[in-house]
């Protein structure tokens, strides 16, 4: 398949889990990501407020400032770049472009101080390439992160055998997702 066809594939299978299955694997998901040593023991991280068709990132975010440490967000600023800024609350939100909620705070720039970015995507396989929307934002912000750690989460059904990559495609350092029992249950 290519990259249109998975993206149309996974909007499918998210349209067969009912609001509480999406629910509880978002929650499944989100404990490993908190419990994570690159989140625990980060101190300035990079993640992004999540959009209705992604592994809810909300009370990850504030839960991660409410421990002090440096959250920032990004923002789009152009056609082609994000711009990162902290975040310190939800009253740092505004509707910005493509209809998702971006931070209002302060610039960041010091990109060698970030230690984790929890990196969205449409769709992942077990080598951590990793499908964004198409845009290819953070193909072009990822580069310039340096040392920062790596690490997408998503739901089970974004897991596939293989995602292609171009040569200008990023990839991820680990994929964590929630994991489904045989019986089709999410496992704690």
């Amino acid at each position: 398949m290519n990259k249109q066809d998975l993206r149309r594939y996974v909007r499918m299978m998210k349209d067969t889990c009912t609001a509480s299955q999406l629910a509880e694997m978002s929650a499944a998901a989100m404990r490993q990501l908190f419990a994570h040593p690159r989140v625990k023991d980060a101190r300035t991280i990079l993640a992004y407020y999540s959009l209705d068709d992604e592994v809810d990132t909300h009370a990850l975010i504030d839960t991660l400032v409410a421990q002090g440490k440096t959250l920032l967000l990004p923002a789009v600023v152009s056609e082609t770049e994000l711009e990162l800024r902290r975040y310190a609350g939800v009253a740092d939100l505004r509707l910005g472009l493509f209809n998702i909620m971006e931070p209002v705070g302060e610039v960041f720039t010091d990109y060698d101080a970030i230690d984790t970015v929890v990196v969205p995507g449409v769709a992942f396989d077990s080598r951590n390439h990793r499908l964004g929307r198409g845009r290819g934002y953070y193909d072009r912000l990822l580069p310039r992160l340096g040392r920062a750690y790596r690490l997408a989460v998503c739901f089970p059904f974004q897991m596939l055998p293989g995602v292609p990559a171009d040569d200008h495609d990023c990839s991820v350092d680990e994929v964590i997702t929630a994991r489904i029992a045989r019986d089709g249950s999410v496992l704690p």
